[in-house]
C-alpha cells in the first residue's frame, strides 16, 4: 500500500476513533515526507497525545488548518517519535495498549520509533524511581525477572502489530539508577547494572537490531556521566547508546549546549559508543530563544559522528497542559517558530 493510501486510512480511523467529524472537519495529512526519514533522528516525545485528544485538544498548522499531530510534526521536519511505557498506571495512559496504539499511528506515517521504559507505574526521573506497586515486595532476582518480562511483554505486543522500534530505553533519567532502593546506583551500582542487563537482554531477545539506550538527565554534567558509566562498565553493564536530557534556561543555553556537546564527545571517546539527546525543552513563550538553542544544538550534534539524533519532549503540549510549560506550541494549538529548527 502506498503511503498516501495508508495516511487516508489512518485519517479515517482516527476520525472514527477520536471525533465525530465530516470531511470538512477531518484533520489533514501531508503527502509524501518532505524531509529525510533516515539518518540523523529529529523527533518528539508525544506520549501525552492520546490523552490530550481524549480531552478535546486539537492541533493546527501555521495557517490555522487542523492537522493530526504526528503528521504536523512530520511536516515540520521531524522523522521520529518517542513513547514512554509505564507498568500499571492508575488511569491507563501510557500502558501497553496505549503505547501500541500510538506506535501504530507513528509507523503508519513513516516515523521511526523509540520506546522509553520507566519501570514504574508513573514518572521515573532523577527525583523518583519508584517500583511498580506489583513489584514492591519482590526480591532482587524477582525484580530482574519482572524487568525482563515487562520489557518483552510490551515489545512483543508491538511486534505482533509489525511495529519495530529502532531504539529502546532501559530506564528513564537514571542518573542514580532505577527501581529504588535495590537499583539505586549510589548504593548498589552492581544491582543497577544487573537490572539494566535484564532489560537489555530482553530487548535483544525480541528485537536483536534495536539499539538499547541508558538515559541520564543533565547532559551538560560530564562528572555525573563519567561516574555512572565508569561504574556500570566496572559491573559489566550492557548498552549501545548513551542518552541525555538537556533543559536550559533562556540565559544559560549557550553554556549548556557547549558543555553537552563536549560531554557527548567525551562519552564517544571514553566508551566507544553512540550518543543521543533523548529530551530537550525550553519555555514555550520564548520561541525565538528556543529556536536559537535548538538550531545550535542540532547543528553541533550533527558534527559528532556517533550522535544519532535529538528529541523534543512533548512539544505539542499547550494551554498549560498538566502544568507543563516547556512545550513548543502556543495557546491556540499552533507550533511556535522554535520547531523551525528541525526543518
Amino acid at each position: 500500500m502506498k503511503l498516501k493510501d495508508i495516511l487516508i486510512a489512518s485519517a479515517l480511523l482516527l476520525c472514527a476513533s477520536f471525533t465525530s467529524c465530516n470531511d470538512d472537519e477531518a484533520p489533514i495529512f501531508p503527502e509524501e515526507p518532505a524531509y529525510d526519514m533516515t539518518g540523523f533522528a529529529k523527533g518528539a516525545d508525544v506520549s501525552w497525545l492520546s490523552q490530550m485528544e481524549k480531552a478535546g485538544n486539537k492541533f493546527y498548522n501555521a495557517n490555522g488548518r487542523e492537522m493530526e499531530c504526528i503528521s504536523l510534526l512530520r511536516e515540520l521536519g521531524m522523522n521520529s517519535i518517542r513513547l514512554r511505557a509505564w507498568v500499571d498506571p492508575t488511569d491507563g495512559w501510557c500502558n501497553k495498549s496505549d503505547v501500541v496504539a500510538k506506535a501504530w499511528r507513528a509507523q503508519q506515517l513513516g516515523m521511526r520509533l523509540m520506546i522509553d521504559f520507566h519501570y514504574s507505574d508513573s514518572w521515573a526521573d532523577p527525583g523518583q524511581q519508584t517500583k511498580p506497586a506489583a513489584w514492591a515486595s519482590m526480591t532482587m532476582n524477582e525484580l530482574k525477572s519482572a524487568v525482563a518480562q515487562h520489557t518483552k511483554d510490551v515489545l512483543e505486543a508491538l511486534k505482533a502489530q509489525s511495529i519495530t522500534p529502532e531504539w529502546v530505553q532501559v530506564g528513564n533519567e537514571t542518573g542514580n539508577g532505577m527501581l529504588w532502593d535495590e537499583g539505586k546506583a549510589s548504593e548498589h551500582m552492581d544491582q543497577y547494572a544487573a537490572l539494566n542487563n535484564a532489560g537489555y537482554d530482553a530487548v535483544k531477545e525480541v528485537f536483536p537490531n534495536a539499539k538499547v539506550i541508558i538515559h541520564l538527565q543533565s547532559g551538560d554534567d560530564n562528572t555525573m556521566y563519567r561516574w555512572m558509566f565508569d561504574g556500570l562498565k566496572a559491573n559489566n553493564a550492557k548498552w549501545d547508546v548513551i542518552g541525555m536530557s538537556l533543559y536550559p534556561d533562556v540565559d544559560t543555553w549557550q553554556d549548556m549546549n557547549a558543555a553537552c556537546i563536549a560531554n557527548m564527545k567525551d562519552m564517544t571517546d571514553r566508551y566507544g559508543c553512540e550518543v543521543m539527546i533523548c529530551e530537550v525543552g525550553m519555555s514555550w513563550d520564548e520561541p525565538e530563544t528556543s529556536k536559537a538553542f535548538l538550531t545550535d544544538l542540532i547543528e553541533k550534534s550533527q558534527t559528532i559522528d556517533k550522535c544519532l539524533g535529538i528529541f523534543y519532549w512533548e512539544p505539542q503540549s499547550y494551554g498549560n497542559w498538566n502544568g507543563y510549560t516547556l512545550g513548543a506550541f502556543d495557546n491556540e494549538g499552533k507550533p511556535t517558530v522554535a520547531l523551525d529548527a528541525f526543518k
